[in-house]
């Protein structure tokens, strides 16, 4: 059996190859050829082209659940400029033919590299328990379609509808911290194309002519009292307009004016109002301007909320607690204002919807957490580069490790369990209210795996107050001691999460083979079979990634081998936060 340990420089030279080699959105061929190649490799049975460039492997092994494990492929038009030793250089044509730059700059990379060493795991432990894994692949996540687009490409018709759904992704929270939401964890979004025509003239003369640049003024100045006039003050909502494009020269004015509005909301009755008001508004000033022509209003990107089903919630965070440790796995107190279309695998529409969990893997540094302004987790949580950032650099080794075992941890608390007739157990401790649960699902079956920071020596928070959502286990959790700015690095004990009993997970010989392996007493072990192959390039590799961008051994040393971001000049800017 490989442990986890022994696989993890694959999966981390697998993410270094990802990341110097990004794809933007429905162009992530090189991408799913990696995947499926590793999948193949690995004894699953492998669909490429699923919804345009997704990949789809299903590992069937007896009676049991279906789990479906997905993970987002796409990159990003984004410079790059993290400074790391693997930073993508890449350019490439977009949709319209632009040549843009092109980096992972949400992560995508590392969602890509945990899902496969996930079913790595999981295809190497199959005498440990029992049902079907789904992997699943997906392009365009960016734009926001590409679950759809699995999804009619018959992806549960052809391939199995599962019976969960699980997927994580990378935030900018201390690397390593696994955060948890029932409900509502991410909001929804819509983005509209909006035209609006005026008649074009002299500009000595505008009597004669109808602006469609003052028109769109009016529109974005109107726009600007939806949300403090329209939507209730107990509602989170965004309206954004991000794009306004008219004209060509200052004493001409223009036929038309064109302007991109983006909405985000938690709930879809703020979701429509905000539409309503868009459309209300644009056909209202194009009127009021003595437009001769209707505008053109186009929804052309969104998804809805993403909701997470609070019982599955309960199941993988009580999962990840028992493997991780409570200073390891919080609650998050307040949704995300972001966007995903996961919530798409749980067909929200269908009259039997699909229960679904989504949780974030922390993956900034410490050493920039620690340097990051701010007196609260808050407040530093503004001031480290995240998401769509080009400074965006994730701790390798402890957001890779914690991913990875994140992943393979949730699974395992499914498959090959009764789940009919015994409730999922219910998280507890300091995180999560509520009695310690006497049967918490199995840890991963991998062993030697502690998160890659050590526990903080402060006591974890207590007991929150105040009235709480149903099915949500409310607290503050960014007070968690693993969120303090700095933390004490304590002697190794004999009981932590490295040296655990793992006899429930593994039978005699899997733990003497272990024992063996880290006593140095194995002549070669898998890890350096796999590598010695997998870096030889007078062979075909035996393991993925394929092709000549990754050509040595992944790197060594500290994880992350950028420096913070420099002076307040050089930091990213508003529109490149998360």
């Amino acid at each position: 059996m490989r442990l986890l340990d022994e696989l993890f420089p694959l999966v981390e030279g697998f993410y270094v190859d990802l990341h110097k080699n990004p794809e933007l959105s429905h162009a992530e061929h090189r991408t799913a050829s990696g995947v499926a190649e590793w999948l193949t490799r690995t004894g699953y049975e492998v669909h490429k082209g699923v919804g345009g460039t997704g990949v789809v492997g299903v590992l069937r092994n007896g009676p049991g659940p279906t789990v479906m494990l997905r993970a987002d492929m796409d990159a990003l038009p984004v410079e790059e400029r993290t400074g790391l030793p693997y930073a993508s250089t890449l350019r490439t044509e977009d949709e319209t033919g632009a040549e843009v730059p092109v980096m992972h700059a949400c992560g995508h990379d590392a969602h890509t590299a945990c899902l496969v060493g996930a079913a790595d795991l999981l295809s190497e432990t199959r005498e440990e328990w029992s049902g079907t894994v789904m992997i699943v692949a997906q392009p365009g996540e960016e734009t926001l379609d590409g679950a759809q687009k699995m999804l009619a490409d018959g992806l549960f018709e052809r391939f199995g509808r599962p019976d969960v759904v699980l997927g994580q992704h990378l935030g900018p929270q201390p690397a390593g911290l696994i955060s948890h939401r029932a409900g509502v964890i991410l909001g929804s979004s819509a983005s509209y194309r909006v035209r609006v025509y005026g008649e074009g003239g002299h500009a000595s003369q505008p009597h004669t002519a109808v602006d469609p640049v003052l028109i769109a003024a009016n529109i974005v100045t109107r726009l600007q009292g939806v949300v403090s006039r329209e939507v209730s003050p107990s509602e989170m909502a965004v309206l954004t307009v991000g794009r306004i494009q008219a004209g060509t020269k200052a004493n001409i004015i223009p036929d038309e004016a064109y302007l991109e509005i983006n909405t985000r909301a938690l709930n879809d009755a703020v979701a429509d109002r905000l539409e309503e008001s868009i459309q209300r508004i644009v056909r209202a000033e194009a009127a009021a301007s003595g437009a001769v022509r209707e505008p053109e209003i186009e929804r052309f990107q969104g998804a809805g909320v993403t909701r997470n089903d609070p019982e599955s919630v309960s199941a993988v965070a009580s999962a990840h607690r028992a493997y991780f440790g409570d200073q390891y796995v919080i609650h998050l107190p307040d949704p995300s204002p972001s966007t995903e279309d996961f919530g798409y695998y749980g067909l929200p529409d269908d009259p039997r919807p699909i229960p679904y969990v989504y949780w974030f893997v922390g993956a900034t540094p410490h050493d920039v957490w620690d340097a990051a302004p701010g007196d609260t987790p808050y407040e530093k949580l503004g001031n480290v580069p995240s998401n769509h950032s080009p400074f965006f650099a994730p701790a390798r080794e402890p957001a890779l490790r914690a991913g990875l075992a994140a992943l393979t941890v949730a699974a395992l608390s499914y498959l090959g369990s009764d789940r009919e007739d015994a409730p999922a157990p219910a998280p507890s401790g300091a995180m999560f209210p509520g009695p310690a649960p006497d049967d918490v699902p199995v840890p991963v079956p991998v062993a030697d795996v502690r998160p890659a920071h050590e526990e903080p020596t402060i006591d974890p928070i207590g007991q929150p107050s105040g009235p709480q959502e149903a099915g949500d286990y409310g607290n503050d959790a960014y007070d968690s001691a693993f969120l303090a700015s700095s933390w004490d690095t304590p002697p190794r004990e004999a009981d932590s999460t490295h040296d655990a009993d793992m006899g429930a997970v593994f039978n005699a010989q899997d733990e003497e083979l272990r024992e063996e392996w880290r006593n140095e007493k194995v002549e070669e072990s898998t890890l350096s079979a796999d590598m010695a192959a997998f870096l030889d390039e007078d062979e075909e590799p035996r393991r993925p990634p394929a092709g000549p961008a990754f050509g040595g051994p992944p790197p060594q040393g500290s994880a992350h081998h950028a420096p913070p971001p420099g002076p307040e000049e050089d930091r990213p800017g508003p529109d490149h936060r998360y």
